[in-house]
């Protein structure tokens, strides 16, 4: 991204909640969605980041999403509550998911939420930072539109559904933070290189005649591959058992996608947050994250690597350095949303220099 301009952080978020704002989405709503599209940015996942706008954007105007929704809350048990996200965004839905299972499991150490009726809530990593940073360890699971083959199969039947959870550093050592898809690339990824003209590599997804791409519009019209074949497969049904089944949203093929202008996403969720002292002091489980946190990055290193890191780390850093000089976008991303700007009325997105 050589010929890329930055945008600031607090312009970004500045912009997007804009945008929210003139759609009917309130104040507070904007504010979620805004922090969870820019933390991404920030953490170089731009697939999951501002460019998302357009397609959210799309969606409520043409009436698939409720801009004005909130999502409610039912105690189910003093450990268990269920969210309803009455296809409003995902973002407040899920926010309000870890925020109950944080306050269950400041009493009984342990919170666990289900969200039904909801819609993509961006990238999980931000949920679980929302439990790192009140001290808590996580799990956090969705489920998502078809995009993936189960083993053996050729039609798109599971979702490209991220499996995330994460828990506090020590004193001297990163949180850990895992948030993967169970395919070898999210597909996120594809429609971020198709805005670029950016051709994908041959093992991401098939096309439509099920032969290996490298063209992101036709890896649309095909399936994405699974990591590890039966093993990324069966982490999808996993995603879809948890998210979907359980909580009584859409599963098994039936979640509409976020770039689906046809009907409501009835996306589902399943949170976990645990408190990491239960079994020993706060001090002794922080030393043990300490202790290995060292061991992985102190690890031999093979051929050609110069430095391991500890899951989340390289985001981290990324988010460091993109929090001081800027968020790269190219001209065609730029454009896209202040395409959306005009659209609403809103001030185009302010750009502060070249990357």
């Amino acid at each position: 991204m050589a010929d890329s301009l930055l945008i600031k952080r607090e312009d970004a978020q500045e912009f997007a909640v804009a945008l929210l704002e003139a759609s009917g989405v309130s104040k507070k709503n904007s504010e979620i969605v805004a922090r969870g599209l820019v933390a991404a940015d920030l953490r170089g996942v731009e697939s999951h980041g501002i460019n998302r706008m357009p397609s959210y954007l799309a969606r409520i105007r043409n009436n698939v999403l409720d801009p004005k929704a909130e999502p409610t809350l039912t105690q189910v048990t003093p450990v268990v509550a269920q969210v309803d996200g009455n296809n409003g965004f995902g973002f407040p839905a899920a926010h309000l998911g870890m925020e109950t299972a944080i306050s269950m499991a400041q009493v009984f150490g342990i919170g666990m939420v289900s969200v039904k009726h909801s819609n993509h809530f961006g990238m999980s990593a931000w949920i679980v930072q929302q439990a790192i940073d009140a001290g808590f360890m996580s799990l956090v699971f969705t489920n998502s539109s078809p995009a993936l083959p189960v083993w053996g199969g050729k039609s798109q039947l599971m979702g490209v559904s991220p499996i995330a959870c994460g828990a506090p550093g020590g004193k001297d050592s990163m949180p850990f933070i895992l948030d993967m898809a169970p395919s070898v690339a999210a597909r996120g990824k594809i429609h971020k290189a198709l805005r670029r003209g950016e051709k994908i590599p041959t093992d991401w997804a098939l096309d439509a005649d099920g032969r290996p791409t490298d063209d992101p519009a036709e890896a649309l019209k095909g399936v994405m591959l699974p990591m590890g074949g039966p093993k990324g497969s069966a982490l999808a049904i996993m995603m879809d058992v948890f998210s979907g089944v359980l909580s009584g949203s859409a599963f098994a093929g039936g979640v509409t996608g976020p770039y689906d202008m046809t009907k409501p996403g009835d996306v589902g969720h399943f949170f976990v947050a645990i408190k990491p002292d239960l079994f020993m002091s706060l001090d002794e489980f922080k030393e043990r994250m300490d202790s290995l946190y060292r061991k992985v990055v102190g690890s031999d290193r093979m051929e050609g690597v110069d430095r391991i890191y500890f899951p989340g780390e390289i985001e981290y850093l990324t988010q460091q350095k993109r929090a001081k000089e800027g968020i790269p976008f190219v001209q065609a991303e730029i454009d896209g949303l202040n395409q959306e700007a005009e659209k609403l009325g809103v001030g185009k997105i302010r750009v502060s220099g070249k990357h």
